[in-house]
């Protein structure tokens, strides 16, 4: 996990009014690869072990097995081409270099690591608890959570969900997007470029497969 990342998270339990403290055991190259993130109001830590961040709030189950998502998951599957995915993310995203954060989830976070590559200077949240066993990778910091995305209002330039996940995330992804982000969100509801013009978005792309909005 990269310091970057670690500066922009707030307590799940607390809100996004409580920023988390870092208190690293391990750090190498500006990642965090063994500590916790502790939130001075509630006194609850948040571990991170391996570089993966479980920002669950207690109760916290045992995190599941099997593998991680892959973006051919949902509607037309198929064989993909990674590359082709990415640079239809990163396009649908408008995201040309950093610095910053984009949050990917669901079937998107396999692309995190080219992502990353590809933008220059940004870092890519891939949240997903089946990351807990993958490996660190340059630009991307992995992370699981419950049902808030524990950032600072507005402080991410880019989101990226399934159309499954709204029914947790959908105010939140809006309430982290910063002046100008994107929300693209995979295989969505009809109804959602509606939805998200009522919240103060404006809709840039609505496809079958794909609707993309964006903050003022």
């Amino acid at each position: 996990m990269h310091l970057l990342v670690t500066d922009r998270l707030s307590c799940p339990r607390c809100g996004p009014a409580f920023g988390l403290i870092l208190l690293a055991d391990e750090l190498r190259e500006r990642r965090v690869l063994e500590g916790a993130l502790g939130c001075a109001n509630c006194r609850e830590r948040y571990p991170v072990e391996g570089g993966f961040g479980d920002l669950r709030p207690p109760p916290r189950s045992p995190l599941p097995a099997g593998p991680v998502p892959s973006v051919s998951e949902g509607r037309g599957n198929g064989p993909r081409d990674p590359a082709e995915d990415t640079f239809r993310l990163a396009a649908l995203l408008g995201v040309r270099e950093g610095p910053g954060l984009l949050l990917l989830a669901g079937g998107w976070v396999a692309l995190a690591g080219r992502l990353a590559a590809m933008i220059h200077e940004i870092e890519v949240v891939a949240l997903d608890p089946h990351l807990r066993a993958s490996a660190e990778e340059a630009g991307v910091s992995r992370l699981t959570t419950g049902r808030t995305l524990p950032f600072f209002h507005a402080s991410l330039r880019g989101v990226a969900l399934d159309g499954a996940q709204l029914v947790e995330w959908e105010e939140e992804a809006i309430r982290v997007l910063g002046p100008g982000a994107r929300l693209v969100v995979r295989d969505p509801p009809a109804d959602l470029p509606g939805r998200l013009e009522a919240r103060g978005l404006q809709p840039l792309l609505q496809t079958g497969r794909y609707v993309v909005a964006q903050r003022g």
